[in-house]
């Protein structure tokens, strides 16, 4: 980012403006081949996204008296530069445009290009460049106060973290962890963040029902930051903004002595963001509840089914939250997340054959669609990420998803949804050790994960020789109605000789699947298992007493 600026400044103070595209800055600042194509590559909008939001934040905040503003409109990339008014009250007219383009140069040399003004350009880039090393990736949105803009799902409001030490040393770190808290929870974007720079600055002190008054935030994160004894410690806790009750605290301790400021501070927000905002988090595993606010329900309402429903994984719960999702799209067309979570149930029409529509156009196809929809709406939108890697790696293009999965990723490193199915994908592709490691982790970080994640694990565990380990990964997986589930558990019971639980699991499988093996080796294809990996899990198969086609078998022979 910090790079993207200076080329496009760069470009622009020697006249080279009509030179910065989305190609040039592609190749020259990200490093892509001069042959990718740049249609099939967002980065430099996602990027310039990313550059807007903390340019702005810059200005608000370190950069609110520069002389000079730097701003990169929408719909270019092509910075251009303002004077501040430095004794104008008025905001609405405290900048005025000095012209940036290759014409206006030429003309307008003399009269203003003066060494002075590059000299100054280059210090503010500079500045600016340094303050970015710390800028957050994302900003929250910053809503308005009336209650007719309340956000349609879950919202936060975050207040400053008190001092509960006397030491000022304490206040950077009070100012530190709350902005880099702010960041982290910006990245999840089920849930609006209400960030501390709204109109009207919440204080520390004020109480629940007065933040809800002027907010309507459902929920009120608050926190307060000791250090005692040279060892630093940090309290949080997530308030219901309806009733006050406590829902959820945590405490977290870091010594200075060992770790710098910027460690201890990312550390600390990281925790608490996964903690809050996971989609198996503190809030989105409580059912959402009437509130007095005008906010609607509808949304928070589809957004806790999803997620509910990719905890059971049955019929039932697909067909409701198609429903759901459905009616929340026709009605708000422009949230990126509902259109994400439909792709992922349009998927699973096709991939676990729950309440399949006949007739064009097909599950896949339609997966397709509503999860390109969702990344043209936000191309920073991790669920809409997430949901485009699947439906491509589940449309044979395994290689374009692991790379959209990983892109993701960086974007959000604390996502352990996103964590949890990327590994997932990454072991289907044959590395069953490095995508058990993601798993792993993205569980350890939230044990609220759906079990769909631990039947992964007891699958690569499988695929690895590791049979005693799969059979009790298998057994704490509680998904007796997800049918894959009982493939699964049956090839693992017939490798340890366990004939009944073998029998039992191959019996419930057909039941639910009575299909699957007229076309077992399309299954594995779809899965983008590799020649190993089949010919296991046809032997496996065939040990379990599936009905294999007999063509396959003389295949694996």
């Amino acid at each position: 980012m910090r790079q993207f600026l200076v080329y496009v400044i760069n470009e622009t103070l020697i006249g080279r403006g009509d030179r910065i595209k989305a190609y040039s800055i592609a190749v020259e600042v990200f490093g892509r081949n001069p042959n990718f194509d740049i249609r099939n590559d967002p980065v430099v909008r996602i990027e310039a996204g990313r550059l807007r939001r903390a340019l702005e934040r810059h200005y608000l905040l370190g950069g609110s008296s520069d002389p000079v503003v730097i701003e990169i409109p929408k719909g270019g990339y092509v910075p251009r530069f303002h004077w501040r008014h430095e004794l104008s009250g008025d905001r609405d007219h405290e900048a005025q445009p000095i012209p940036s383009g290759r014409r206006e140069f030429g003309r307008s040399v003399a009269a203003w290009l003066n060494p002075w003004f590059v000299g100054s350009m280059a210090a503010m880039a500079a500045i600016i460049v340094v303050s970015l090393a710390r800028a957050p990736t994302t900003s929250p949105p910053a809503p308005s106060t009336t209650m007719a803009a309340q956000p349609e799902g879950p919202s936060l409001v975050v207040k400053p973290f008190v001092n509960l030490s006397r030491d000022p040393e304490v206040d950077f770190y009070v100012a530190g962890i709350g902005e880099e808290l702010l960041s982290q929870l910006a990245r999840f974007k089920e849930l609006t963040v209400f960030r501390r720079e709204t109109p009207g600055t919440i204080s520390p002190t004020a109480s629940t029902e007065e933040i809800r008054q002027r907010l309507g935030g459902r929920y009120i994160l608050e926190g307060g930051v000791r250090l005692f004894e040279g060892k630093l410690r940090v309290t949080s806790r997530v308030l219901d903004g309806e009733t006050s009750a406590i829902i959820w605290s945590g405490a977290y301790d870091a010594d200075p002595r060992t770790n710098n400021l910027v460690d201890i501070e990312a550390t600390i927000a990281a925790k608490v963001a996964t903690a809050v905002a996971q989609p198996y988090g503190i809030i989105f595993s409580a059912a959402p509840q009437p509130t007095r606010s005008a906010q609607s329900p509808e949304i928070y309402q589809c957004s806790y089914r999803f997620y509910r429903y990719r905890t059971v994984l049955d019929g039932n719960a697909h067909a409701q939250t198609r429903e759901c999702l459905e009616q929340v799209t026709a009605r708000y067309p422009d949230n990126a997340t509902d259109w994400a979570m439909l792709s992922y149930i349009y998927l699973d029409e096709d991939r676990f054959q729950l309440n399949r529509r006949p007739g064009p156009p097909s599950p896949i196809e339609r997966a397709r669609q509503a999860a390109e929809r969702a990344v043209r709406i936000d191309p920073e939108n991790i669920r809409a990420l997430q949901a485009l890697m699947t439906v491509l790696y589940f449309s044979k293009q395994p290689t374009e998803a692991l790379r959209i999965g990983a892109r993701a990723l960086q974007l959000n490193p604390n996502d352990t949804e996103l964590l949890a199915e990327f590994g997932s994908r990454v072991a289907q592709a044959g590395e069953w050790s490095r995508g058990a490691a993601l798993i792993e982790e993205a569980l350890t970080r939230n044990a609220g994960h759906s079990d769909y994640y631990t039947g992964i694990l007891a699958l690569a565990a499988y695929m690895q020789g590791d049979d005693t380990r799969a059979a009790d990964l298998i057994r704490r997986a509680n998904l007796r109605q997800f049918a894959l589930y009982h493939f699964v558990a049956a090839l693992i019971f017939s490798r340890l000789g366990l004939q009944v639980e073998t029998a039992h699991c191959r019996a419930e499988f057909l039941k639910l699947r009575p299909n699957f093996f007229d076309d077992f080796d399309g299954e594995l294809d779809k899965r983008n298992f590799n020649a190993r990996d089949r010919a296991i899990l046809l032997r496996g198969a065939i040990q379990a007493g599936f009905p294999v086609r007999p063509s396959l078998t003389v295949e694996t022979k």
